[in-house]
């Protein structure tokens, strides 16, 4: 199923999850996935690698896997950073084969120190290039505190409507921690003329590496409150876990009570957090 289909019908709940590392057992994602397929989202996104990791295969195995084994829809991400057209060629081929018809397309982070291999510069690229070459819903990301290299909001904005102009199908945020910033986000966006769906990105928060990774990757801001719970808890990682469940909970309570289309909760591959947090909020997506 198109994931696209899927907002005309309610509020969409989805999760992200990512492959083992090299390193890891295989079977992780599935004991992952045993207790993620208890929350019955809407369709699960596979990220092409642990930390950015080149794990194509495993991607399209693990997407084929949530849609076949757990009768949940999935999407794959590609980023195209590092692909040649015949790469991404092979990929989609290999993605149609498996029954999988929505990609979230990326550019893909810049590899430190190297310059990139691929032929896709910029994401909206490669959302015309899958569009040209299969049938595959497309997804692309977005900036509600716009992205880290664009000079202005109004930068940011620009580049995405060219993402949707070449196909983009709905949208889903990078994480943000303050709910304001996705409120100013939307407006923008809607006075641009871009009218397709977008999920708000929520990451509970359960330890203070994990921000402290995503704000030098991402530049999130952190608001008082926040820092305040961050500090206050970072000793002890139970208590720390139980508050940036309950901080993201507040968070969707307050979007879905602003009519949000979607949230898309980037899970950690914890299934406990996703458990808790659905139990939370099951009963306000479906009103």
């Amino acid at each position: 199923m198109k994931t696209s289909e899927l907002f005309k019908e309610r509020k969409v709940f989805s999760l992200e999850i990512f492959p083992p590392k090299p390193d890891a057992p295989e079977d992780t994602i599935y004991k992952t996935l045993d207790g993620l397929s208890f929350v019955k989202p809407d369709f699960i996104s596979v990220t092409y690698g642990a930390a950015g990791g080149n794990n194509c295969g495993k991607t399209v195995q693990i997407a084929s896997d949530v849609k076949h084994r757990y009768g949940i829809e999935s999407v794959a991400h590609l980023p195209g950073i590092n692909l040649t057209r015949e790469d991404a060629r092979m990929i989609l081929d290999g993605l149609k084969a498996q029954g999988i018809e929505n990609i979230l397309a990326l550019r893909g982070d810049v590899p430190e120190g190297e310059a990139p291999r691929g032929e896709f510069k910029h994401a909206d690229e490669l959302i015309t290039f899958i569009r040209e070459h299969g049938d595959f819903d497309v997804i692309a990301a977005c900036y509600p505190e716009g992205h880290i290299e664009a000079t202005t909001m109004v930068d940011d904005i620009h580049h995405l409507k060219h993402k949707v102009d070449a196909g983009a199908n709905h949208l889903i945020t990078q994480l943000f921690l303050d709910n304001r910033h996705f409120y100013n986000f939307r407006e923008r966006a809607a006075i641009a003329g871009i009218n397709v769906p977008i999920e708000a990105g929520i990451m509970p928060v359960t330890n203070k590496k994990q921000i402290e990774r995503m704000v030098k990757l991402c530049g999130v801001e952190l608001p008082e409150k926040f820092v305040k719970m961050i500090n206050r808890y970072e000793n002890n990682p139970v208590a720390l876990r139980d508050a940036g469940i309950a901080y993201a909970i507040d968070q969707i309570v307050d979007l879905i009570s602003q009519d949000v289309d979607g949230i898309h909760l980037y899970t950690m591959n914890s299934p406990l957090v996703a458990q808790r947090i659905h139990e939370a909020v099951y009963n306000l997506i479906t009103a």
